[in-house]
């Protein structure tokens, strides 16, 4: 299978994923501040409210500017907002936890992809002291705005000194 297949295969189960998905409610789209399970799916009932991180709008994608180099990698990365509009729908069905997992999934974005594996990495069993575990939590907090993360980071941080599988037991 050559790149050009590969690439058309992704993009149309990709595109068929985000078609194929069920409204949670058979309710018109609600007009307030917050989306619910009405707006969803959020890509066909409220397309005007998704933009790719580089501010095209979700409408303007399509397998055709990707083959045809009109839509680069970074033109179809998702944006924290879009998470967030995800988030609002999981809560409004009370799936809270899966709300969090999704904003926490939008901290992240700001963090650039090398970084988020050193600190996966420095997250293991015995990679890390506790200092080095609130340095990573100072900088998730006031480099990248990502709180709920790092008070996960402090979290981790905290367990894994009282079960001694920080750096400092190793």
């Amino acid at each position: 299978m050559t790149q050009e297949q590969m690439l058309e295969q992704i993009v149309k189960q990709v595109m068929a994923a985000m078609g194929s998905e069920q409204p949670a409610q058979t309710c018109a789209p609600s007009t307030g501040d917050k989306v619910t399970a009405a707006d969803y799916p959020i890509a066909d009932k409220r397309p005007d409210l998704i933009k790719t991180a580089t501010g095209k709008n979700f409408t303007d994608l399509s397998y055709e500017k990707v083959i045809n180099g009109e839509l680069k990698p970074e033109d179809l990365r998702i944006r924290p907002e879009t998470l967030e509009l995800q988030a609002e729908v999981a809560e409004s069905v009370q799936r809270g936890a899966f709300a969090g997992n999704l904003r926490r999934a939008a901290e992240l974005i700001a963090v650039p992809d090398a970084r988020l594996l050193e600190i996966y990495n420095a997250l293991r069993p015995y990679k890390s002291t506790k200092e080095e575990y609130e340095a990573i939590a100072v900088e998730l907090e006031t480099q990248y705005n990502a709180p709920i993360s790092a008070g996960l980071v402090r979290e981790a941080a905290a367990i894994g000194y009282k079960r001694k599988r920080t750096k400092e037991f190793k």
